[in-house]
């Protein structure tokens, strides 16, 4: 079991953010990641449709032999984790915005949250909101485009330079001092972020807790891989594999495939 891979998917391309994380915590696992970018983005999708892309992710990877799956999307975490985890017997991981520690590390009392819709709209959300920021005002923008542009190979454009501009800016006026990224697609917008807002704005997602918890799973589990074989990446898309590889910047030694 040990060495089967750690299965990972997205809607789309985003989720290699997490990926990355991972595989620098645990280099000597195998891998699958699955970016359903043609049916991204999720974050407008019904909470049911989301269900059935989810649940049809999942048992591809289990198909795989995946021994542990990382729901590398907030959309999908939020609409589909609890019913992953009642249905099937693999361990599941998944991917909530870093509200938390934006809310305990606040000196303005004013955190904004860039997401989709999917995840804004969803009832764990809103329940991890009024957990931890009693007191705190929270200013919410749905990321409407910036996942298209991304997945189109678009993400260094002027109009995603605009979108942005236009999201970042209610939020600047009402003074927050952090930005809670709530995509896995949107780390790849930190260089452009970093120069658009002031230097004591600090951005925060989740990857490196997700990278964190992955590893204490397996441990628990017994389920870390300790070959000193070259790991197994094997990255699947049915999209674009040309910007699924791009984004990668060709570092890691993995095949490329469709789905």
């Amino acid at each position: 079991m040990s060495k089967k891979s750690i299965g990972i998917f997205d809607s789309g391309i985003g989720g290699t953010s997490i990926f990355k994380e991972i595989y620098t915590f645990l280099p000597n696992e195998n891998y699958i990641y699955l970016a359903d970018s043609k049916n991204a983005p999720y974050g407008n999708k019904t909470s049911q449709d989301i269900l059935k892309l989810s649940i049809k992710n999942t048992e591809y990877l289990i198909s795989k032999g995946c021994k542990i799956i990382i729901v590398a999307c907030n959309t999908a975490t939020t609409n589909a984790i609890s019913y992953l985890r009642k249905n099937y017997s693999i361990p599941f991981i998944g991917i909530e915005p870093a509200i938390k520690p934006a809310a305990l590390n606040t000196k303005t009392k004013v955190i904004g949250i860039l997401a989709t819709k999917g995840t804004l709209s969803s009832q764990l959300f809103h329940q991890t909101t009024d957990l931890y920021t009693n007191g705190i005002k929270v200013i919410e923008q749905v990321g409407e485009g910036i996942v298209p542009l991304i997945e189109s190979g678009n993400l260094n454009s002027v109009e995603m330079q605009m979108l942005l501009e236009s999201y970042l800016k209610p939020m600047l006026e009402q003074n927050i001092d952090y930005l809670v990224l709530g995509c896995t697609h949107y780390p790849y917008l930190i260089p452009m972020l970093s120069k658009m807002l002031p230097e004591h704005i600090k951005i925060i997602d989740s990857g490196l807790a997700v990278a964190k918890q992955t590893q204490t799973i397996l441990s628990d589990k017994n389920l870390l891989n300790n070959s000193e074989l070259n790991p197994t990446i094997q990255l699947f898309s049915n999209g674009n594999v040309a910007v699924l590889n791009s984004i990668l910047d060709q570092q890691f030694n993995a095949t490329y495939l469709d789905f």
